[in-house]
């Protein structure tokens, strides 16, 4: 690790504690105590069995998003789920150890694993996210809409519900705009930047080719709905690892008295936690993070929506994080070993992808 990049650590890290001190500091009757013992809460009873029911789940997510990636290559390739699950474990025990160097690991994997262009996959790796965004903002809304009278902060949420609709539909149309008409649409928009920055129009229309290229692996309606439904089950299924994790605090405990809180809370409310991870998950620090575990405490401890106590929040969002974002850790060092890959060589290769091979030990 060069000097430099030494430097840069250590300063996000001084970041990131001075914004941590700063919201424990305005938690004045923050009880360093009742945080030990609301976490010490989950080792007894049922609390470690639901520990493991959510790490189960989050892992089977992994594989639901070969099946999705699977699906995508179907019109160019048969790529076999040998191939894309270690793909998936592996990259993202990249993106919880490297933070966002680690995002380009599973294109690049995949690429090499089925003989295929880099720029294809990432292109592949665009719509995907399409798609997580799309999945999620049909959950949240039937959450809203169907569910909206045990949620707070109703019409807050409603109106939030609607706008994001609509925002999903014109994100859909410009989508189809593209898939239909790529090259014109980047011509366009590489002429409107030019006068502004030459290269930023050049880096816009680049990335807007690969994005209606990836668009054309949806060969037709059926595929369409296969892929939405996977990403529906995708989302859905991580719902249920957060339920399961709150639901691992007891519902009354001599350590714990507020824990029971926890069991208040189903797939609505839990929905809500989600949304605003992936929100604060916009603010993360380079390689670090903080923006969606702070979120998610924010969001349980606020008045407005959970009013959870600040110290069962805290432990709570850590967990959280721990088992949806860290989990994977273990079964990816393993698949690494087992492909003689490394971490570190893998994420350098990203760099010029289309030359380099893949990284051995």
């Amino acid at each position: 690790m060069t000097k430099k990049r030494v430097l840069t650590m250590m300063a996000v890290l001084a970041i990131l504690a001075v914004l941590i001190y700063k919201q424990f500091s305005n938690w004045r009757s923050f009880d360093w105590r009742k945080f030990t013992a609301s976490s010490g809460a989950l080792w007894r009873g049922a609390g470690l069995r639901h520990l493991l029911i959510a790490i189960f789940l989050i892992y089977v997510t992994y594989w639901l998003r070969a099946v999705r990636w699977k699906l995508f290559l179907k019109p160019v390739r048969r790529a076999r789920l040998s191939h894309l699950v270690p793909a998936q474990y592996i990259g993202f025990t990249g993106l919880a150890l490297l933070g966002r160097p680690g995002e380009l690991i599973r294109p690049y994997l995949i690429a090499k694993k089925e003989n295929l262009t880099m720029s294809s996959q990432l292109a592949v790796w665009t719509v995907e996210r399409i798609f997580d965004i799309g999945a999620f903002a049909v959950l949240i809304s039937i959450d809203v809409f169907f569910f909206g009278r045990q949620l707070p902060q109703r019409e807050a949420l409603n109106k939030a519900a609607a706008l994001l609709l609509v925002l999903v539909a014109g994100m859909g149309l410009a989508a189809l705009f593209v898939r239909r008409h790529s090259h014109r649409a980047a011509d366009w928009v590489e002429r409107q930047s030019a006068p502004l920055s030459p290269r930023l129009g050049a880096l816009l229309s680049s990335k807007i080719r690969a994005f209606g290229a990836g668009l054309h692996t949806i060969k037709d309606g059926a595929t369409f709905l296969q892929l939405a439904g996977v990403s529906v089950v995708i989302w859905f299924v991580i719902s249920l690892c957060y339920r399961y994790v709150l639901h691992a605090y007891p519902r009354s405990s001599s350590l714990c008295l507020q824990c029971g809180m926890f069991h208040q809370m189903d797939v609505p409310e839990v929905l809500l936690l989600m949304a605003s991870s992936m929100v604060g998950s916009m603010f993360q620090l380079p390689a670090v993070g903080g923006g969606s575990q702070l979120a998610v405490i924010s969001m349980l401890s606020s008045p407005l929506w959970f009013a959870v106590p600040h110290e069962l929040a805290v432990s709570a969002g850590i967990l959280l994080w721990l088992v949806t974002f860290m989990a994977v850790i273990p079964a990816g060092l393993v698949l690494l070993h087992r492909e003689h890959l490394s971490l570190r060589k893998l994420t350098a290769e990203t760099a010029a992808p289309e030359a380099a091979p893949v990284a051995r030990e």
